[in-house]
């Protein structure tokens, strides 16, 4: 008996030492938030949204120490529509990612996002909701009206990552089209970020088939903490020739009480398309957004959203990304929300 007990207590920890150096975290965040919308002709409309101050997902993620400072680690994130319960038509739409670390950086394998679009993501109002200026960055008509599906992820993807290097950041990916126009697409980002700045330069190319030119975005963000207040700024470009959009945007996050006050602005510059397009010279977009975001606590907040889109010719842009299609262009699109955020 004492001879079986002992041999239980050797597997046993043996087994834990074995599993010890490996983790899986299952997180979230749960978002929702009840809004009014107006968009011109289109009229206005009370919703429940979800995912208006992070976007709505669950996730899991894992880490195994291999020795010799040589790691494996893998992410599964899918996005959660809450106010309906359903999932993205890619189950792990948002990232399906598997790499390997260590000293030499990191090596990323599978659905991830571009360079461009990580070059993005520092905005005043995390690029989501009726006040941010991802409307325009990934909402109807960013890729131009090219093919291309690259302007936020990709799929088919290989994707590289500086270690840390005194601040200096950088990433290079490439993805393989596989009979998917609008697919097969080069990239890299570079940067820096120390004490309160944060600059960094990206650049991609996507190829829209034999016939037609190659889509093309760059992009620069420099953010800056001052001692009162966070500055966001971005200058993004576009180009599907002859078509072209140059977004130029402000932001700032100013702390107030035990929240978070938000402002930002966008001009979507556009150029280069047929008169009536929506990507002609006469058909630029400005955006304004201001909200406030009260934290409940480390996991919990209640955010208010105000959003407004001015729209000059054909433009048809809205606080809501996608335009709904009684919207007429150069018509006006505002959007009030008030929402909770969970993270887990």
């Amino acid at each position: 008996m004492k001879k079986s007990l002992f041999t239980l207590a050797t597997l046993s920890a043996f087994a834990a030492g074995a599993y010890a150096q490996s983790s899986v975290t299952l997180y979230g965040i749960v978002d929702a938030a009840a809004r009014q919308v107006k968009n011109g002709s289109a009229g206005s409309q009370k919703q429940l949204a979800s995912g208006s101050n992070a976007t709505s997902r669950w996730g899991l993620r894992g880490v195994e120490d291999l020795g010799g400072g040589l790691k494996a680690g893998f992410t599964l994130e899918s996005g959660v529509g809450l106010d309906t319960g359903t999932a993205d038509a890619k189950f792990w739409g948002r990232r399906s990612t598997v790499s390997l670390m260590g000293n030499f950086g990191e090596v990323r394998m599978g659905r991830d996002y571009t360079p461009t679009a990580y070059n993005t993501f520092a905005d005043e109002f995390g690029i989501v909701g009726v006040g941010s200026r991802g409307i325009f960055s990934y909402g109807a008509g960013s890729n131009l009206g090219s093919p291309a599906t690259t302007v936020l992820r990709t799929d088919n993807s290989v994707g590289y990552f500086l270690p840390n290097m005194g601040g200096l950041y950088g990433h290079l990916q490439m993805a393989a089209g596989e009979g998917v126009n609008g697919n097969k697409y080069v990239g890299g980002r570079l940067g820096y970020q120390a004490g309160p700045i944060n600059v960094g330069f990206a650049y991609g190319k996507t190829e829209t088939g034999a016939t037609t030119p190659d889509f093309k975005n760059y992009n620069i963000q420099f953010n800056y903490k001052f001692g009162f207040a966070t500055l966001h700024t971005l200058y993004d470009v576009k180009e599907w020739n002859p078509r072209k959009t140059k977004d130029l945007s402000i932001g700032a996050t100013v702390p107030v009480g035990p929240g978070a006050l938000k402002v930002g602005y966008t001009r979507a510059d556009r150029s280069g398309g047929p008169a009536g397009s929506g990507f002609s010279d006469a058909d630029d977009s400005t955006r304004l957004g201001i909200g406030y975001v009260y934290d409940l606590s480390k996991r919990t907040a209640m955010y208010t959203t105000y959003g407004q889109v001015s729209n000059k010719g054909a433009a048809r842009s809205s606080v809501l990304s996608t335009p709904p299609a009684g919207m007429l262009g150069g018509e006006k699109s505002s959007g009030l929300e008030f929402g909770v955020r969970h993270t887990f």
